[in-house]
């Protein structure tokens, strides 16, 4: 199954950046093969449910062996069962409404 997933994931622990720790999550994403938007608050993420899942499950893995000692994330998601759809369709069907 397609998801679309909007991500955000904030180490606590870590002081007041938390760049880095986006910069390591943005590389797993990009190595598993997904699409992805970064945006101010966090990440629109697009692909097969487990492969992103996964992803998610990788970059709370990674940022704990960056040393954040706490993490917590918000995950926004949706499927589809009529059509394919992706996150620049979304975004297109919006602005044409515009």
């Amino acid at each position: 199954m397609n998801v679309i997933i909007d991500l955000c994931v904030v180490p606590l622990g870590v002081g007041l950046s938390v760049s880095k720790y986006v910069a390591a999550c943005h590389e797993i994403i990009t190595g598993a093969g997904l699409k992805s938007n970064l945006h101010a608050y966090g990440t629109n993420i697009e692909g097969d449910w487990d492969t992103v899942f996964k992803a998610v499950k990788d970059c709370h893995e990674k940022i704990h062996d960056m040393g954040a000692p706490r993490i917590t994330t918000t995950i926004k998601l949706g499927t589809r069962t009529d059509r394919k759809q992706g996150i620049e369709d979304k975004i297109k069907s919006v602005k044409a409404k515009l």
